[in-house]
């Protein structure tokens, strides 16, 4: 059976120990099947094992293989389509719900960091740069609209006080969340697995769920044994494929890049990010970045739609990060990788029920350290029977993209080129 090991990334080479967790082997029964050991089934399998449940997680690589080990590992506040947006999409009273759940994802992992003692460097702060005065405007309304919602630790930056925060002279404005923050993203899955078996969950890697059978009792295949269960859990994101054709059909998984510096010291990191907050700039297809535990800087950026895996990443990003950062061009990169994130039409999550008995979640649309966290509390809530919020993300209108799966990447991909070309004529 083949085994598939993490990518060459930074957080691979820097990962905590772990035990081995073998494939699985014959049938087993439990209450909830998860697919997928990433942000969104390790939430949801702690929330479950927490209030009661049995359960057993299939995942078709390694904890955190997908989109939770490879991230920017910037914990943002909110979805990828603010609560303004949702408003005008489906209503005050829903999108209440969801303005109230917005900024309770990093406050879960700040809990489970905290609860099970995971050693994920966590740190507080980050920061949204602006580029433009649109995009200053655009800061200046989100603080008020974050604050009708009670999130207050947010601070509107000029010119001269972002530069005391990023020493690059391309921002007029930001803002500070300093309920932001960052993580070594693949640090913290790893914690959060092992948290799930303390409470005796169990995770079974090299597992593939190759087929659900779907009915009363539903059971999840895999090339060497099955899973019985009450409730299954989809949570493969964008590495689910194609196992639930309905899923597939309205999302679709785009690549991301990201590069790792040779350390840079102590005042050379200081000089770059004085306070050590992450922070990410305004336009469509953002810049994001940060300093490691170890003074690397981390920058990542750009999408592939579709994802394929460009031929030299490197030569895509350190343009961006030189941009930003000149005094860094003689800095050696260390690590280069890519890592998939699962598109929506609409940007927003798509939560649901098949059947009974069927839940998923997917599409964070790259706004989903947080929002994995949430998603876990409200899937388990839903299994206790506490549907209120997750009938508000249920309720969200899921679309198809035009032209279905054959065109979905050409007309993403001119979408962004539209907003890209905007950023760049300042509009």
């Amino acid at each position: 059976m083949a085994n598939t090991p993490y990518p060459q990334s930074y957080y691979a080479a820097s990962a905590n120990p772990v035990p081995p967790r073998p494939a699985l082997q014959g049938e087993v029964q439990t209450d909830v099947c998860i697919i997928g050991a990433g942000y969104t089934g390790l939430s949801s399998a702690l929330f479950l094992l927490e209030n009661g449940f049995k359960v057993s997680v299939v995942e078709a690589a390694k904890v955190g293989f997908g989109a939770s080990g490879r991230n920017g590992g910037q914990i943002v506040n909110s979805y990828s389509r603010d609560i303004d947006v949702i408003e005008r999409t489906v209503g005050a009273h829903q999108a209440q719900l969801l303005g109230e759940m917005a900024f309770e994802g990093g406050r879960i992992i700040r809990e489970r960091v905290a609860k099970y003692n995971i050693q994920c460097d966590l740190k507080d702060g980050g920061v949204f740069a602006a580029l433009t005065s649109k995009q200053m405007g655009h800061l200046e309304s989100q603080k008020r609209l974050w604050e009708r919602f009670g999130h207050n630790q947010l601070e509107l930056m000029d010119r001269q006080r972002i530069r005391e925060v990023v020493a690059c002279d391309n921002y007029i404005g930001g803002m500070l969340d300093m309920s932001g923050g960052h993580i070594h993203p693949l640090n913290l899955a790893l914690g959060e697995a092992a948290a799930v078996e303390s409470l005796g969950g169990t995770i079974y890697e090299q597992t593939p769920a190759v087929r659900i059978e779907r009915g009363a009792n539903p059971v999840v295949h895999t090339p060497q044994g099955k899973v019985r269960a009450k409730f299954i859990i989809v949570a493969g994101n964008a590495y689910l494929g194609n196992l639930v054709p309905e899923l597939a059909a309205k999302s679709m998984p785009c690549g991301t890049q990201v590069i790792t510096t040779e350390p840079l010291g102590d005042e050379l990191a200081r000089t770059l990010l004085p306070q050590d907050y992450c922070v990410e700039d305004c336009n469509y297809l953002l810049d994001y970045y940060r300093l490691t535990s170890d003074k690397r800087l981390i920058f990542g950026g750009g999408v592939v739609y579709g994802a394929r895996d460009p031929a030299n990443i490197e030569a895509i990003i350190r343009p961006k990060m030189l941009k930003a950062f000149p005094q860094l061009k003689n800095v050696k990169i260390d690590y280069a990788w890519t890592g998939n994130f699962l598109l929506t039409l609409s940007r927003l999550p798509q939560v649901g029920r098949i059947g009974d008995n069927i839940y998923y979640s997917q599409g964070c649309s790259g706004h989903g350290v947080t929002y994995t966290h949430l998603a876990g509390k409200v899937l388990a809530e839903a299994m206790r029977g506490q549907a209120e919020r997750f009938d508000a993300f249920a309720g969200l209108p899921h679309y198809p993209f035009p032209g279905g799966q054959m065109l979905r990447v050409p007309f993403s991909a001119l979408g962004a080129w539209y907003y890209s070309l905007r950023d760049r004529l300042g509009f």
